[in-house]
């Protein structure tokens, strides 16, 4: 193993005792008993570790290219890092997604529930989520004596999702929720599930007084504003992307890209209902039910069967998908998170397989139209295949990139690439599963506009059909998002609390689509008519994980 590769290993190692909880959401055995420190010494720890591993990095020797990209990768990731620590935005970490506060409820769902050694972490992990939260509580007071709050609308998201978890809305907790899962498996122990009672029982007291603190006393000092301003953004946005980029530019290429899905979406809806428009033909795909499945349970299965189906039909044609890869498990999230479809990768050794989550929002009934699109982002060809191929190259790339590498523009790039690259193969022949696809489409882009224009306070174009000429708000882009991306009310609700408190992530789908399309035309263009989509595609996914930058660079070098 070079020293750039053993450099990796330690770090990924020495990360995860830091950080039992990602130890788990990354598939890092041996934690799963244990609770991250979120208080600002365990950030500390954090950033002095980061500062560690890249002056060995800078002194490691470099045998090779693999060592070369793993060591640019590494190397730009942490010291990413250690600017927003320096910069102190672990203090006002706190989002409706994406923060601890999110995280310590949501390790429990990648937890194994099998054996009686299981069920013993899930309880032990249950009784340290008071000292996790206590932590976090000293974080988020520190950045308020540091005058770095968060929002006052993330406050309130948070607290709304802690009422969720702890059953105060009446739904009933999801802490509690896990004793009824311990009794599906059938473990004869008393002690054992008292010991889960109990660690239930401080789970929901410690999210209960979490929530109230939020409230009663952090809500006091958060921030009325949402926007970030240029240099927060510009920062954020370099750790989602793992690039610099012309804002100004991006903002409008964004109006460009709604404006061609607009017309699409126009010539599509055209063939499902002629003559009527796109709303029109929205309206009768939301309600037809012969275009709708019934039933949560039936919606699972049909989207288990529509991965499955995937996997078999695109293995060996146009993409080569290792033997783990192709077992991939489509779940119903709990209710209390954010309302989009997400993914969870596979642990180290695929004991845990790749999983797509859908949170149904309360609902029982599915119109189909949309979520074709949906399930190739998550599953196969886009997260799954991306993230667990990541995983399959042990052997090939470091630790680090298998297991922590890429950014949200590397890997949501690619699963917005995949999208349009399924109505490429012929899988959107069906117009009313084009126009779903389409609708994603028209959400990234839109995404793109409000995110940046909320963020940096821009105006909306003097053009536009859509207020022109007033600086963007929050009220403005739900109102914007609501209008032009065709989705639910409540989907684009909670959308727009996330993007506020997650500055520069949102552009990434489709500032990484960019790059990867951007990629395969230069690719073209070199091999001419030798050019060989799966090749590439094998090619591309080889090279590992990284940022856009980088991603860039080494693309213009295969």
């Amino acid at each position: 193993m070079s020293q750039v590769y053993e450099i990796a290993n330690d770090y990924v190692e020495s990360y995860a005792a830091l950080n039992p909880v990602s130890a788990t959401s990354m598939g890092v055995p041996g934690h799963d008993a244990m609770m991250s420190d979120y208080s600002p010494q365990g950030a500390d720890a954090n950033a002095a570790l980061n500062r560690r591993a890249v002056a060995a990095l800078n002194a490691a020797a470099v045998e090779g290219e693999r060592d070369r990209i793993a060591k640019d990768a590494m190397l730009d990731d942490l010291r990413t890092g250690i600017d927003a620590h320096t910069a102190g935005e672990h203090l006002r970490s706190l989002r409706v997604l994406g923060s601890p506060f999110q995280g310590i409820r949501m390790v429990f769902d990648l937890m194994p529930r099998d054996t009686e050694e299981d069920w013993r972490n899930i309880a032990a992990r249950l009784a340290l989520i008071p000292q996790g939260l206590d932590g976090y509580r000293q974080s988020l007071l520190e950045g308020l004596r540091q005058s770095k709050p968060s929002s006052r609308r993330q406050v309130a998201g948070c607290a709304q999702q802690a009422q969720v978890w702890t059953g105060a809305d009446g739904s009933g907790s999801f802490f509690h929720g896990l004793l009824d899962a311990f009794d599906e498996v059938g473990l004869a122990s008393d002690a054992l599930r008292r010991d889960i009672a109990d660690g239930a029982d401080a789970a929901a007291r410690a999210y209960t007084d979490m929530g109230r603190f939020l409230l009663d006393e952090y809500m006091r000092g958060a921030t009325e504003r949402d926007g970030v301003g240029a240099e927060r953004y510009s920062l954020s946005s370099r750790a989602f992307n793992g690039t610099d980029m012309d804002f100004s530019e991006t903002y409008d290429w964004g109006w460009e890209q709604l404006r061609w899905v607009e017309s699409e979406m126009a010539k599509t809806a055209e063939k499902i209902l002629p003559g009527a428009g796109v709303d029109a033909a929205k309206q009768l795909l939301e309600t037809d039910p012969a275009r709708a499945i019934e039933g949560v349970d039936a919606f699972q299965r049909w989207m288990q069967e529509i991965q499955d189906a995937t996997i078999a039909e695109l293995n060996g044609t146009h993409f080569e998908i290792p033997e783990p890869v192709r077992r991939i498990e489509a779940m119903i999230a709990p209710p209390g998170g954010a309302l989009a479809m997400y993914y969870t990768a596979p642990s180290e050794d695929f004991s845990r397989p790749g999983r797509t989550w859908y949170p149904t929002g309360g609902r029982t009934r599915f119109p189909l139209w949309g979520e074709p699109s949906i399930a190739y982002h998550e599953g196969v060809p886009g997260h799954h295949f991306e993230r667990g191929t990541a995983k399959y190259l042990t052997k090939d790339l470091s630790r680090f990139q298998t297991v922590m590498g890429g950014t949200s523009g590397y890997i949501e790039g690619w699963a917005l690439y995949a999208e349009r690259l399924m109505g490429e193969l012929g899988y959107f022949e069906n117009p009313d599963y084009y126009l779903g696809m389409l609708r994603a489409q028209a959400l990234r882009s839109v995404r793109v506009i409000i995110d940046i224009g909320m963020h940096l306070g821009l105006e909306i174009p003097a053009d536009s059909d859509f207020h022109p000429g007033e600086a963007w708000t929050p009220a403005l882009g739900l109102e914007f998002i609501r209008q032009r991306s065709h989705f639910p009310a409540d989907f684009v609700a909670s959308e727009v609390d996330r993007y506020l408190g997650m500055p520069g992530q949102a552009i990434s789908y489709k500032v990484g689509e960019r790059e990867w399309l951007s990629a395969r035309e230069d690719a073209k263009r070199r091999d001419g008519a030798d050019f060989d989509l799966k090749e590439f595609h094998t090619r591309a996914l080889d090279l590992g994980p990284m940022g856009l930058a980088q991603m860039r660079r080494e693309m213009a070098r295969v």
